[in-house]
């Protein structure tokens, strides 16, 4: 099996909501409807003090993504009240669409002072198809504790039988990057369980092994079930100086057959970055979500600067 890359799909800069010019499109998440797709992702805008806020848009797809349907003019989900956890940002929202309604789970982050930012994952839903969204409270489900201290952040659910599944990422510790004088943040994969959505048992431990001993971030766990198989695709940096496109996100796999204990295989992985130094995602490929649609498996992913330029769309080809 190999991924083929059917290229760039979506470009902010090309599109305004409001009258203002969109700025990036990270993250994307997927809703797929009976005659068309929606895609959601984070863009962003500045705020008083010039310093960016992540915002939730959608842009709609007819079923073989050739075509634009439209791209969301309205607030999806307005951002946390003040001092909650989703102040400053939403990234991503992953959805969980239900018969009744479609489960968003939120990827909140807030500004700190001694450190850049915190983070923490809340609920809403949404009961118009995913045209706006209600949080079930201000408060988050997931959190900092005692065994995942901060950073808890880039939900991905699945519902399998009566349980849910959660992967997300939490961070152990921060490190002071000695180039740039400042606290980088280290965080990787770890996963809950749940029958309600509201109250979660967390492992408390990573559970993709780090290919950078000590130094290795890993973001955006998305999963999907190919011949039997779970498949879990993320992005993995370096801690420090990501920046450089040496440095800087790609993409990993690993593979379960319980969906607890996984066995990381990179290899099997094959989206790399262009080639050609002009393309979209020539240094950098991050941020993949991975879905089913119409017999196919298909996966969204940004490329360089962290999405500013949106996403392209990979196809399994098996």
């Amino acid at each position: 099996m190999e991924w083929k890359k059917l290229g760039q799909i979506f470009n902010p800069n090309e599109y305004e909501v409001k009258g203002k010019r969109l700025e990036f499109a990270q993250s994307p998440q997927v809703v797929c409807f009976d005659t068309y797709v929606r895609i959601y992702f984070s863009t962003r805008i500045r705020d008083v003090s010039g310093k960016y806020l992540s915002l939730i848009a959608y842009v709609d797809y007819n079923p073989d993504f050739s075509e634009i349907i439209k791209v969301s003019q309205h607030e999806i989900i307005p951002l946390g009240n003040l001092g909650c956890y989703d102040e400053h940002g939403i990234f991503p929202l992953n959805l969980l669409k239900t018969d009744k309604e479609i489960l968003g789970f939120i990827g909140g982050w807030n500004r700190r002072i001694s450190v850049m930012i915190d983070g923490a994952i809340g609920l809403a839903k949404s009961y118009d198809n995913g045209e706006t969204f209600h949080r079930v409270g201000e408060g988050p489900i997931l959190g900092p504790n005692i065994h995942e201290p901060f950073l808890i952040a880039d939900p991905f659910v699945l519902k399998i039988n009566d349980l849910y599944y959660m992967w997300y990422i939490f961070g152990n510790r921060w490190v002071i990057c000695e180039k740039y004088k400042k606290p980088e943040r280290i965080y990787k994969i770890g996963y809950a369980t749940s029958k309600d959505c509201i109250n979660w048992n967390r492992s408390g431990k990573f559970i993709i092994n780090e290919l950078f001993q000590n130094e290795e971030c890993q973001a955006l766990p998305t999963v999907v079930k190919i011949d039997g198989r779970y498949h879990m695709y993320f992005c993995f940096r370096y801690s420090t100086d990501f920046r450089n496109k040496e440095r800087g996100y790609k993409l990993g796999h690993a593979y379960s057959d319980n969906l607890t204990d996984w066995i990381r295989d990179d290899n099997y992985l094959n989206i790399y970055k262009s080639i050609n130094t002009d393309d979209w995602d020539s240094e950098m490929i991050c941020y993949p979500h991975a879905f089913d649609l119409s017999g196919q498996t298909y996966m969204l992913y940004n490329g360089n600067e962290f999405g500013k330029n949106g996403f392209g769309l990979a196809q399994l080809i098996k």
